[in-house]
């Protein structure tokens, strides 16, 4: 292992629960396998097609990792997994949509949407009507509840964003903004 890749592990070799840093597969939390190839699919010296070195790649994913790890549990409303939620601001984003179009910007099979989506009517937080422009399909639109969710969970967040930042000192900030146009663009791109 590279010392900036032993540097990494070394900080990042516990997790926020004090978790061991190598997971079942016997890849460490700084994406870097016993036999020195990282979990990213290159070794040690190897350089992503980004330019940065395995370490700087494990330690960029590790940290958004944990930081989507908060964020996600930030809300007292954890009975609902992350594909429901995802589904939930999807259709707040683009609804009332059909199902198979909602799968396809998820990213998932239509099945396993269904189920999801079966269980947010459920839960009454989306409402299925009528497709206006086809009497034989459904479209799915969020429901009172579903938006007062969303609320809720995304005001929890941004709490927890509020009080991390309001910790950090004003040039760690303004770091922290100046990096925020860059992060859109990776999140911009196709996998």
């Amino acid at each position: 292992m590279n010392e900036t890749a032993r540097q990494g592990s070394s900080a990042a070799g516990r997790d926020d629960e004090g978790r061991d840093g190598v997971g079942q597969d016997g890849v460490g939390q700084d994406g870097v396998g016993q036999d020195g190839v990282g979990q990213d699919g290159f070794g040690e010296g190897d350089v992503g097609e980004g330019g940065l070195d395995p370490a700087e790649v494990a330690r960029l994913r590790l940290v958004i990792a944990r930081l989507n790890r908060h964020l996600m549990q930030a809300s007292d409303r954890q009975e609902f997994t992350f594909a429901q939620q995802s589904a939930l601001a999807r259709i707040e984003e683009h609804g009332p949509v059909r199902l198979g179009e909602l799968a396809a910007m998820e990213r998932v099979a239509a099945p396993s949407l269904t189920r999801t989506v079966a269980s947010l009517v459920e839960a009454r937080l989306v409402n299925r009507v009528p497709d206006p422009s086809d009497g034989r399909s459904a479209l799915v639109e969020l429901a009172p509840e579903g938006v007062e969710l969303l609320a809720h969970i995304r005001r929890r967040r941004s709490e927890l964003l509020a009080r991390r930042t309001a910790a950090l000192t004003e040039p760690e900030r303004r770091t922290l903004m100046a990096a925020l146009p860059v992060l859109e663009r990776l999140v911009s791109f196709d996998l």
